[in-house]
């Protein structure tokens, strides 16, 4: 059995003996776990700061008992491999938005499970053993994931400015918060707009002067916004979807076989190394830049419309590089 268990052990038995009124003490608790007395002390100073347990020492009694008997310790039987899903959570999203994720997650396990190095996981070794890397990704700020969770968490509407690439000034948005996805680094909130009577997708990291509102709105049905996360491929979705066609060149199809580009796609393989790839989309943008990306290695075959969108870009390239 691992320390961890052990420890959690002599907490949840230290918990039942303060309850029936037993008054157990450092020298009980050394007693029942055959340990030292000054290591069943610093099980108890764990269980009363890091556990916040209100633990109080009766002199009379020579042990302990609640202050407010209505507290509760929780000490659930952990795995290593479930507290290490906690710290890797941890160290995924330390920067997606802004760090707030991260140290809530280490409060939580600190709370919880007494520290990281509960089970043998410390801070410094998950740290060595585990990264996460995005590229091309734009990280919200902490307190515009603080609102926007709120808001979302508690019906309230949410006040910003949303700043985009495509528009010249900044337009005031009051959205009905119904979803918080996130895709390749960046946070991405699904919301009714009023501005525009419909659904939209709004990046948190284009997100200025954000406010909750204290009025609270009714949410609606999935039905009316699940087209905004399923469908297409990327971020781009919609209810309508055409399917894409792609055929990779012998070279590049032994990393196409291996990866996954969409829950529906299909591959077929051909006699001369070659495949082909298929999965549905409902914009060409994010599609377009991930067929570019590889260049003479890949053709579209379908549909013809993002094929001579394809097309006309290989033709400015060509004029670009041909210059003088």
């Amino acid at each position: 059995m691992g320390g961890g268990h052990l420890l959690i052990h002599r907490y949840q038995w230290f918990d039942r003996q303060v309850r029936a009124g037993k008054f157990p003490n450092a020298t009980s608790l050394a007693e029942k776990f055959e340990i030292s007395v000054k290591t069943a002390q610093r099980n108890i100073e764990s269980l009363r700061e890091r556990l916040e347990a209100p633990l109080e020492y009766d002199p009379s009694s020579k042990g302990y008992y609640y202050s407010d008997t209505n507290f509760q310790l929780v000490t659930p039987d952990i795995t290593q491999e479930e507290m290490l899903a906690i710290l890797v959570a941890q160290n995924i999203l330390s920067a997606s938005a802004g760090g707030v994720i991260s140290q809530e997650i280490k409060s939580f396990g600190k709370k919880l499970f007494g520290s990281p190095e509960l089970l043998g996981l410390s801070q410094k070794k998950l740290n060595d053993s585990f990264s996460s890397t995005w590229s091309e990704y734009a990280p919200a700020q902490g307190a515009v994931f603080q609102a926007a969770m709120r808001a979302l968490l508690e019906n309230k509407l949410l006040a910003f400015s949303y700043t985009s690439p495509k528009e010249p000034e900044p337009t005031l948005r009051e959205i009905e918060p119904h979803h918080l996805q996130h895709y390749m680094g960046n946070w991405i909130i699904v919301g009714y707009c009023h501005l525009r009577q419909d659904w939209r997708k709004f990046k948190l990291s284009r997100m200025l002067d954000v406010k909750v509102s204290k009025k609270a709105f009714s949410p609606r049905p999935k039905s009316q916004w699940k087209y905004q996360l399923e469908g297409g491929f990327g971020i781009f979705q919609g209810s309508n979807t055409q399917l894409i066609k792609l055929k990779f060149n012998a070279f590049r199809a032994p990393w196409i076989r291996e990866q996954i580009w969409h829950d529906d796609q299909s591959i077929e393989l051909l006699p001369d190394g070659k495949l082909i790839l298929s999965f549905p989309a409902c914009q060409y943008h994010e599609v377009k830049m991930k067929i570019l990306q590889f260049g003479a290695d890949v053709e579209v075959l379908e549909p013809e419309d993002l094929r001579d969108e394809i097309k006309r870009e290989a033709s400015r390239l060509s004029r670009l590089y041909l210059k003088k």
